[in-house]
């Protein structure tokens, strides 16, 4: 757009040399007026967000620290200070919080890395490669993301039953076995994310690689990956903190105490007489759970908004 007869802003030096002129005072600039004239309403807004996210964190920490620790006691302020709820926890040989720490890190950590790779491959073959059904499989896999995880969890149940037959490592109660039920579902919109930013990178560098001899399995392994870098660390961060917080289907892989992520076992705390009793120790473990998710955020914060905001235009 051409700037020639765009306005130049106002300077109070010439107004004040116009008015000496022509002995006429200059209008002023009109100025917006109403509540879009105004920013207070829009930190008002902000500091009502803010509050209300804020509510069940501040009610966790006061219930974790509560030294009852029970539920008729819990209050949204602190009372006071007390770690004797993460104490029990941590003492509690009936309930491996630590295990269950452990059991949620492998899988989701396992888990985002194979998902991040399996989908790093199939977004390079349909940016780059160009082969019979190739529009066909893409919608195919934006189809499968219309279809809710729980129509497929008894034909997996039965499907990773049939497993552990044969292989018992990789049946179920295992969790092997969850992380290939999560690998099973590791494609669709992550395809979809990934495509649009393979996209961005120029294909003159790829057949720059071609004509000096590179194959493409070192295209993508030794150059398009590192340019594609941010929304990789957007995939894994997003598939990391769903495989974290993922409940239903590991609620019905895994039975076995030992065995269990750390949402599956805070919810059995939930459960039963015991459930109030227990109240303490449950939000001193999901106090404990939310780290890994908020150091996440906090060290790839810059990786997401740039992988999410370069790959949705080409």
């Amino acid at each position: 757009m051409s700037t020639v007869n765009a306005p130049l802003p106002a300077d109070p030096r010439i107004d004040a040399r116009v008015e000496q002129q022509t002995g006429a005072p200059t209008p002023p600039s009109p100025k917006r007026g109403g509540l879009g004239g105004s920013v207070w309403w829009r930190h008002a807004l902000g500091i009502l967000a803010l509050m209300w996210a804020l509510f069940p964190i501040l009610f966790i920490y006061s219930a974790a620290t509560n030294p009852s620790g029970t539920l008729n006691t819990a209050s949204l302020w602190p009372s006071g200070f007390s770690t004797k709820n993460f104490t029990d926890l941590f003492n509690d040989s009936s309930r491996p919080f630590w295990t269950w720490y452990k059991n949620s890190m492998i899988i989701s950590l396992v888990g985002a890395l194979g998902a991040v790779f399996i989908g790093a491959c199939a977004a390079f073959a349909f940016s780059r490669l160009r082969f019979k059904g190739r529009r066909g499989g893409m919608m195919f896999l934006l189809l499968t993301t219309f279809f809710p995880a729980l129509l497929a969890i008894v034909a997996t149940y039965i499907i990773f039953a049939g497993i552990g037959d044969v292989l018992p490592a990789f049946g179920l109660n295992t969790t092997t076995g969850l992380i290939l039920a999560y690998l099973g579902g590791a494609l669709g919109a992550n395809v979809w994310l990934l495509k649009g930013y393979f996209d961005t990178v120029p294909r003159e560098l790829d057949e720059a690689a071609i004509v000096d001899g590179a194959s493409h399995a070192r295209i993508f392994f030794t150059m398009t990956l590192r340019l594609v870098m941010p929304i990789l660390v957007t995939v894994f961060m997003l598939v990391f903190v769903g495989l974290y917080g993922e409940f239903m289907l590991a609620s019905v892989f895994l039975t076995d105490v030992d065995q269990q992520t750390l949402g599956v076992g805070l919810y059995g705390m939930t459960l039963g007489n015991d459930a109030n009793t227990l109240f303490g120790r449950f939000t001193a473990g999901a106090l404990l759970g939310s780290i890994p998710v908020m150091l996440l955020y906090l060290a790839f914060q810059r990786q997401l908004v740039g992988g999410l905001t370069t790959g949705s235009v080409k």
